[in-house]
């Protein structure tokens, strides 16, 4: 029986209309631009309208990429949507994409995994299209962090913004070497334990509001470089590649000396990473499709790039995707 690859077919990313850059919160806080971009690297970041939902940014991501692919919603199997800022406690972010783009059939979840939300639901429709459940699957990070900030709180809500991305994962036939097209492997991993390092502070079991983000933000930096290079060499060891095969590493976008603290680790140049943060800050489980989106709109990949991502968000969890453009 011939393996199956899953592809991504098109990308495809929608940003709000609003951007603030990092001047504006100095008129509001003891900070200043210079700070935010020394600590960050982030120079501004996009916020959405009061009345633009995760929802409202995931379908016009989605829309983009299924008019990318040159597909329409009835070519879709299946929506996974990776958010911690759903619109509603229930039903799924991924059921109003659905009705949004005029989707009828198929199934529809969303996944949560914080800023490792991506390379979470990528994972997982990488197995759902090998176990033949679906042929296309539109896999999407939607986020409106600036609906849970801490207004006050300068470490924090400087870093984060809105946006959304999402990819058309595809069946092709492969041969099951690490030369095939699509996904090669996937390294996933959770820790409770560190829950207190990133985490928000409400939720509808146990304060009935949907509450604010904490963060420690040095004991975050100080796992996110260990742990994302070390997943990272697993997925590659997984597909049996090493750092020197990678073309491209699609990082998650939180900070800029955790990207290039990483990189380092992997022993990789600046030159082959996708660096978006300085435009869009952290936008969590949207930040990797929008960095792939907006890297392969400006015609930097080339059929059969190796390309990494990694991830790491509250949980903590954190994971890595190799695949072949």
């Amino acid at each position: 029986m011939t393996p199956l690859r899953p592809v991504i077919r098109a990308t495809g990313h929608y940003l709000p209309a609003r951007v603030v850059p990092n001047a504006e919160f100095a008129r509001t806080l003891e900070t200043s631009d210079e700070w935010i971009i020394s600590r960050s690297g982030i120079e501004r970041r996009h916020f959405a309208a009061d009345d633009e939902f995760t929802s409202d940014l995931a379908i016009k991501a989605a829309a983009a990429a299924l008019a990318n692919a040159g597909l329409s919603a009835n070519d879709i199997d299946a929506v996974i949507v990776a958010t911690s800022t759903p619109d509603y406690t229930f039903p799924a972010v991924a059921t109003q994409v659905q009705a949004g783009l005029g989707i009828t059939r198929g199934f529809a979840f969303d996944i949560q995994a914080v800023c490792a939300g991506f390379v979470f639901a990528l994972a997982n429709a990488s197995g759902l299209i090998m176990a033949q459940q679906a042929e296309r699957i539109l896999v999407i990070g939607a986020e409106t962090f600036s609906r849970i900030m801490d207004w006050t709180d300068r470490s924090s809500c400087v870093l984060f913004g809105d946006g959304a991305g999402a990819v058309i994962l595809e069946a092709h036939p492969g041969t099951g070497a690490n030369t095939d097209r699509g996904v090669l492997a996937c390294d996933l991993h959770s820790d409770g334990r560190y829950r207190d390092l990133l985490f928000v502070d409400g939720g509808v079991s146990r304060t009935g509001t949907a509450g604010v983000l904490r963060m420690q933000g040095r004991e975050v930096f100080r796992h996110a470089v260990e742990k994302l290079s070390e997943t990272a060499l697993a997925a590659l060891k997984k597909s049996g590649l090493t750092p020197a095969d990678v073309d491209w590493v699609v990082p998650h976008q939180a900070n800029l000396r955790i990207i290039k603290g990483t990189a380092n680790k992997l022993g990789l140049p600046m030159e082959k990473v996708i660096v978006t943060v300085q435009d869009h800050g952290n936008t969590s489980a949207a930040s990797i499709p929008l960095a792939l989106s907006v890297a392969n709109e400006q015609g930097r990949f080339k059929p059969g790039d190796l390309i990494l991502t990694e991830a790491i968000g509250g949980g903590l969890s954190w994971g890595a995707v190799a695949l072949r453009w």
